[in-house]
């Protein structure tokens, strides 16, 4: 097992960092105005990549912060995921142009799977999926609407694409802090051969305990973000104790 990867994420609502609940864009939180020094700042606690959602973008299916996303890839040299509003090749290559090193493409994939094929064959390496899920099934289009497509059927889709991972977010518990949903998180790991990045709701270092766990070794890493914004995890003591459980050692 490799060090687990703890990604501290920025969500982009008119070009300020904020946090939403379950999805809602009328419970938006904003923690800070200036999102590149936000990214900055998560660089210096020690994070090794960052994940970044123009919020706006995945409601209006094109990018909507690009001058936020473009300020936060000037200011830090750590690598970047980002995912929100991607739904074409042109989008694809301009952003992983402009420095992204990996982009996520969520809606598009279940309403075009053919696109995800293609960019991940264009891009190797450089192609996430994004499955959101509410109840086992996948939701788009910002998560307005759910369809009826299980978060399992869509990851093995791509199981011979070239994916370089997928994130799975159990929308019910993002931003909630109730935890993340390991069961259905480690079932999705388990079900494909893509890496998996555990998202949405984790809460507090019990769950950080938790990511350290032998079954949780089957996933790349986990997102955190309300949390680490309210202090409820230490970024220091997260890190460590992941590095840790990644080497053997005791934290």
């Amino acid at each position: 097992m490799g060090t687990m990867i703890l990604f501290p994420a920025i969500d982009l609502k008119e070009g300020r960092c904020v946090r939403l609940k379950q999805g809602d864009m009328a419970q938006a939180t904003v923690f800070n105005d200036d999102p590149a020094a936000q990214a900055a700042a998560f660089e210096r606690q020690g994070f090794q990549w960052l994940h970044v959602v123009d919020l706006d973008g995945a409601f209006a299916g094109k990018p909507m912060n690009a001058a936020a996303v473009e300020a936060i890839l000037k200011r830090v040299a750590f690598p970047v995921q980002l995912g929100g509003g991607i739904r074409d090749m042109k989008t694809v290559a301009g952003w992983l142009e402009k420095g992204v090193r990996r982009v996520i493409i969520g809606t598009a994939a279940v309403r075009d799977p053919g696109f995800v094929r293609e960019a991940a064959k264009e891009f190797p390496g450089q192609v996430a999926v994004g499955i959101d899920a509410r109840d086992g099934f996948v939701a788009v289009e910002g998560w307005a609407e759910t369809s009826s497509l299980a978060a399992a059927d869509l990851g093995k889709r791509f199981e011979d694409a070239g994916v370089a991972a997928i994130i799975y977010t159990d929308i019910a518990r993002d931003g909630m802090l109730e935890g993340i949903n390991w069961e259905g998180t480690i079932a999705l790991a388990q079900a494909v051969s893509i890496p998996v990045i555990a998202s949405g709701g984790l809460a507090s270092m019990a769950d950080i305990e938790r990511l350290c766990a032998a079954d949780a070794a089957i996933l790349e890493g986990a997102i955190t973000g309300r949390a680490l914004y309210d202090g409820r995890i230490d970024a220091g003591e997260a890190l460590k104790r992941l590095a840790a459980a990644g080497t053997g050692e005791a934290a």
